[in-house]
């Protein structure tokens, strides 16, 4: 992109102010935007669809939806092609696209989930998804989980309710081995506290966490010993109720958040331009 076009997208989207390092932006998209709550935002590596939650104004009833960017604009959100029969939240597409991980209350065998589990559904090279697998404890557990990430280091990042933590829920992290077997363990009391820590979003390089606790957004980087205390993002960030849903563009550079509004919409995209304007 060259310096012209990139500083006229740059002012068009401010609406004619220009887009410098630190701003943040609504971004409301027609089709997309609406008087629900709008979160946790996917975009598919393959397709550039766009995979999202949308959910009462009172952030309730979660279910995930798509929509495909024409020349026309974003097509009429629907139903994810996957989608099952409980609350359904956090898609997050693997680098190669081959696969989603979510959560779930759907049925197991005609059983009615009973908590938020996080599955993994596959698709083939020709497109077509598998039927969605629920992973297996020490992944899953009693308790709730959240916002399952996989990591550039091979960890799978989560949030967890389940006994033997800090507080009511904290970030926790899980591999498999070459066999399949599944170990889980705590991130720690540099991450979690005695109150609730819900979503963790490694950056695309693995070497920074953002991680929502209690409504608010923090950064954590990685460090030889592990990852660093956690900080508080800036008030630009952690404003006008609760944050959600975070996001890094394929470079790193940008976070996509969703914000409790407390308006007549209130929940709406925002982007942070940390570094600047990037298409």
């Amino acid at each position: 992109m060259n310096l012209f076009l990139g500083a006229t997208l740059a002012m068009a989207l401010g609406g004619g102010a220009l887009v410098i390092a630190g701003d943040v932006r609504p971004w409301t998209p027609a089709g997309i935007s609406s008087p629900q709550f709008e979160s946790h935002a996917a975009f598919d590596p393959r397709t550039g669809d766009l995979y999202f939650v949308r959910s009462s104004p009172q952030f309730s009833g979660w279910r995930i939806f798509f929509s495909r960017c024409t020349e026309a604009g974003w097509s009429t959100p629907e139903p994810s092609p996957f989608a099952g029969d409980g609350v359904e939240a956090d898609p997050y597409f693997t680098a190669d696209g081959a696969s989603v991980y979510f959560i779930s209350t759907r049925s197991v065998h005609g059983v009615k989930g009973k908590d938020l589990d996080i599955w993994r559904v596959d698709r083939d090279s020709a497109g077509t998804w598998s039927a969605p697998a629920r992973l297996p404890a020490p992944v899953s557990s009693p308790g709730a989980e959240w916002f399952p990430r996989p990591s550039a280091d091979g960890w799978l990042y989560f949030g967890s309710s389940r006994p033997g933590g800090f507080g009511g829920n904290d970030i926790w992290r899980a591999r498999a081995d070459s066999a399949g077997r599944w170990t889980a363990e705590n991130l720690g009391e540099a991450i979690n506290t005695a109150g609730d820590e819900y979503e963790p979003l490694p950056a695309p390089d693995g070497q920074r966490m953002i991680v929502m606790a209690d409504g608010l957004l923090y950064e954590t980087h990685k460090t030889a010993a592990g990852w660093a205390p956690r900080t508080k993002l800036g008030p630009e960030i952690n404003r006008d109720g609760m944050v959600v849903g975070a996001l890094f563009s394929p470079s790193g550079r940008s976070l996509l958040f969703a914000r409790d509004t407390k308006g007549p919409e209130s929940g709406e995209f925002f982007i942070w331009y940390e570094h600047g304007f990037e298409a």
